[in-house]
């Protein structure tokens, strides 16, 4: 619903009370850069070149490279965090030498790439009603005539909370030892989806590092239209703009390889003499869940966007395993199987995050949570009496 309400109110009420931005052209967008800073994105769909490769591709040190790949997926991102942890409870997680993430994927990335020993605060995070903090429902009035429906200060105090100068030297350290730490975002302005290199950004050493980082954070996880986009400072020669980023979920809703890459086969990633392993976790269900839509404008819109993202997530998931087929990669995918009530006007609910997390803990712990290829079972879910997850 979350989602659905931003369409419809916001293409109702485009333009009002919307803040001045700088205009700029195509032509400057295809040439920005981030000022002060150089070589740390590209975009998905460009088949160029890695600008410094040694920089983002990782520098192996065992006959192995693990990559981690989270998914969006709002408070079920707990189903993650659950997975991660009872990975860490066995004694089998490795270190990845890779870790992506999108939206509420985005946000774990961080805490999931420094390893074990930080499962706590994820925990925490998910599971102890914190995430509450992000809904202000007295602001939803008010948000329907804004530039978002709920304010930003919720999620920046959260992300500055969890993601400090400290954590942001010891992803520079791992950065620095081969390690890769990658967000996505989506460029609403070129409406192209922009890969983000976290580690180079955290070992820039430069005074804005750490703004940038958080800022990146917050705008994959911010769904459009519910929380505000975030304007990142950038420059084209002498033109100084702000472009404007959001929620990564609106161009995938996972980072894998990019899709420049996949669309052109001479863009292998494997290096030679080493196994390499891609381990996916989907914060969503890919199987059908059945509910019966009620008849109405919004019921009807929002059970379609669930559709949407469904389908996305699947076509993205048979790419990378085509691609991975191809080249030799050992591909892992996790996702929801299991309908858990929900209700899209409560989407931080704690007794649902609680859930998913204790799912995905258990099908870890079971042995149950991998499958070698995407799964779309042909058996659909039982009706729950709850709305459906967006």
């Amino acid at each position: 619903m979350h989602r659905l309400v931003a369409i419809v109110l916001l293409a109702f009420l485009a333009g009002c009370l919307a803040p001045d931005r700088i205009v700029y052209g195509p032509k400057a967008a295809t040439a920005a850069s981030i000022q002060g800073f150089s070589d740390i994105r590209i975009y998905a769909d460009s088949a160029r070149k890695l600008p410094e490769a040694h920089a983002w591709l990782p520098i192996p040190r065992h006959k192995e490279i693990n990559y981690l790949v989270l998914s969006s997926g709002g408070g079920a991102g707990a189903f993650s965090v659950g997975a991660l942890k009872a990975w860490s409870d066995n004694g089998q997680r490795p270190e990845f030498d890779m870790v992506s993430g999108v939206s509420t994927g985005a946000l774990i990335a961080p805490y999931a790439f420094l390893g074990s020993a930080y499962d706590q605060p994820l925990v925490d995070l998910y599971t102890s009603g914190v995430a509450k903090e992000l809904v202000d429902a007295d602001f939803l009035p008010r948000g329907l005539f804004g530039a978002s429906l709920l304010k930003q200060e919720p999620l920046r105090k959260m992300v500055e909370r969890y993601l400090t100068r400290d954590i942001l030297e010891k992803i520079a350290a791992e950065h620095r030892k081969g390690r890769r730490l990658f967000v996505l975002t989506s460029n609403l302005d070129s409406q192209r989806a922009v890969i983000w290199n976290m580690g180079a950004i955290a070992n820039s050493g430069r005074p804005g590092a750490l703004k940038l980082f958080q800022d990146i954070l917050i705008a994959s996880a911010s769904i459009p239209g519910v929380y505000p986009a975030v304007l990142i400072k950038a420059e084209a020669g002498a033109e100084a703009f702000e472009e404007m980023h959001s929620d990564g979920g609106s161009a995938s809703q996972i980072l894998t390889i990019p899709e420049g890459w996949i669309a052109n086969s001479d863009k292998g990633v494997r290096p030679e003499n080493l196994k390499f392993n891609m381990y996916i976790i989907i914060n969503n269900a890919l199987m059908p869940e059945f509910a019966t839509t009620t008849n109405n404008t919004f019921a009807v819109m929002a059970r379609a966007n669930s559709t949407l993202v469904k389908a996305q997530t699947r076509s993205a998931l048979l790419a990378t395993y085509i691609y991975a087929q191809k080249n030799g990669i050992q591909f892992r995918v996790a996702s929801i199987d299991k309908q858990l009530p929900y209700r899209m006007t409560d989407p931080f609910n704690t007794d649902y995050m609680r859930a998913v997390y204790n799912l995905g803990y258990a099908k870890m712990a079971n042995g149950s949570l991998w499958h070698d290829r995407p799964v779309f079972t042909d058996k659909v879910a039982a009706a729950q009496p709850a709305e459906q997850r967006q």
